[in-house]
């Protein structure tokens, strides 16, 4: 399906908000949310103190993870008569972390446009002000509040070389920093907390060091942590023990094969029959 983004058809806009600082907020942004007929948002109260902020008065309807497949219908009624909506978060942009995915999946199935609005998001400055190699990069989002699976997690990612960028709340950054410490090792890493706000303040270090200065802290936080770039030449290794590394890091079978197969440049079916039929 081809979208063309300004056919004036019936739209939906995700429209990124600023992370703390309003002077953040796009000139674009606000001329759509001026012309929209209804805007959906995660909180309509801390929406209502941003829109009254830039004198915007529109309709606002409350769309967040909890009732998105409820409210779906009614959004599709409203695209169905010809009106123009805006999705908004509390803060940044939307899907980043936070709820629209459902609303934007089924838009899009519905047949109308999605147009996504650049803007505020957290992740960018505290990659570009960290000071770790910027690409490849992958941004994870938050971890699992649970820590077997938050440990399971950090070691799918152990192994890859790219630079890792994690959110985490005040209530488990210290368990989450000790748990990246354990598995990943002492990298090099750079938290970032209270984004464009007055308090806005950046820890770079390695692991140990940085997790001194965090005990006290609060508010929402990024980190990005520097990728696995220990060089391995894996031709010294056969096939068995290629994937025993990664069946050792707490992949699956197939998974592991499928690495490894990736890493030699190989059709999986090639590792997958050598690896059966060898073991």
């Amino acid at each position: 399906m081809i979208q063309n983004s300004f056919d004036n058809s019936s739209s939906l806009y995700l429209v990124p908000t600023p992370i703390g600082n309003l002077d953040d907020i796009t000139l674009r942004a606000l001329n759509v949310l001026k012309m929209v007929d209804i805007i959906l948002c995660e909180d309509t109260r801390t929406s209502s103190t941003l829109l009254k902020h830039f004198n915007i008065q529109k309709k606002l309807l409350s769309c967040h993870e909890y009732n998105e497949k409820k409210i779906f219908n009614t959004i599709l009624a409203y695209l169905k008569d010809g009106l123009n909506l805006a999705l908004i978060t509390d803060q940044g942009t939307p899907i980043i972390s936070d709820p629209g995915f459902f609303i934007v999946r089924n838009v899009i199935d519905a047949g109308y446009n999605v147009i996504s609005l650049p803007g505020s998001t957290a992740f960018v400055p505290s990659l570009t002000s960290s000071g770790i190699a910027p690409s490849p990069f992958l941004f994870f989002g938050f971890l699992n509040s649970k820590k077997s699976k938050r440990i399971s997690e950090l070691n799918m990612l152990k192994s890859l070389p790219y630079t890792i960028i994690f959110y985490e709340s005040v209530h488990r950054i210290t368990d989450t920093l000790m748990d990246i410490l354990n598995v990943f090792g002492n990298r090099d890493i750079s938290i970032c907390r209270e984004l464009t706000k007055i308090h806005e303040q950046i820890i770079r270090g390695k692991i140990t060091d940085v997790y001194k200065n965090i005990s006290d802290l609060r508010g929402e936080f990024v980190l990005v942590v520097s990728g696995n770039y220990d060089v391995f030449d894996y031709s010294s290794l056969d096939v068995i023990e290629h994937v025993n590394i990664y069946l050792d890091d707490g992949l699956s079978v197939n998974d592991s094969i499928k690495k490894v197969a990736k890493e030699r440049n190989v059709a999986k079916s090639v590792v997958y029959n050598e690896y059966h039929n060898r073991k």
